[in-house]
């Protein structure tokens, strides 16, 4: 998925809260000039639309900005808001287009389910929802499908075992589980070979 967003660059000497009142969120977009950046704002309504839309550094924004004359691909980086009324405070982008290669976040879809939960009663353990991975800015999937289907009780599933993507490398340690298969509790099982034996009891009477 990608957005299509116009900015404006902030007036010199602007305050923040005056911004907010006049129905404006402030904003900064780093690294669309090597280490520079660039103070902006964003009509309020937009960016509340936004930030439901988009997910923070995954989702693609096709960012212009008329004033310095710039126009780029951009990640949402940053989300500043108020912790219960969710009204805006400010808004952070990063520039990609040039970017050999960038790291952002990606969710983790599980589909299928898995032989140890269907035939043998055995419960999902998802330990990983999503992954940092390192991609050019093209290759940004919107999410990393994982089919549990073959896991029996005792299995698990590894970040090096993942399926992914040309192109994609997931960072951090390969030996972290992402999702494993596990059998009933001891007490559970005592549980139900307490019931088991209670209907036999009642059967035989």
């Amino acid at each position: 998925m990608e957005l299509t967003v116009e900015c404006q660059k902030r007036p010199e000497g602007s305050k923040p809260n005056s911004l907010r009142r006049d129905g404006l969120t402030p904003a900064v977009l780093y690294g669309h000039k090597g280490t520079e950046s660039v103070a902006l704002t964003l009509n309020t309504r937009l960016a509340t639309t936004l930030v439901r839309k988009a997910v923070i550094n995954n989702t693609m924004i096709e960012l212009s900005v008329p004033e310095i004359s710039w126009k780029g691909k951009a990640l949402l980086r940053e989300v500043q808001a108020h912790p219960w009324k969710r009204s805006l405070y400010h808004l952070s982008f990063f520039s990609v287009g040039g970017q050999a290669s960038i790291e952002v976040t990606v969710p983790l879809h599980f589909v299928g389910e898995s032989l140890g939960v269907k035939r043998d009663g055995g419960t999902m353990d998802v330990v990983l929802n999503e992954v940092t991975v390192a991609c050019a800015p093209s290759d940004v999937p919107d999410a990393i499908e994982i089919d549990v289907s073959m896991l029996k009780v005792g299995d698990a599933l590894h970040v090096h075992e993942l399926s992914l993507p040309a192109g994609i490398t997931v960072l951090g340690e390969a030996d972290r589980v992402v999702v494993s298969v596990l059998g009933q509790s001891s007490a559970e099982t005592d549980a139900d070979e307490a019931a088991e034996g209670a209907a036999e009891a009642a059967a035989e009477a």
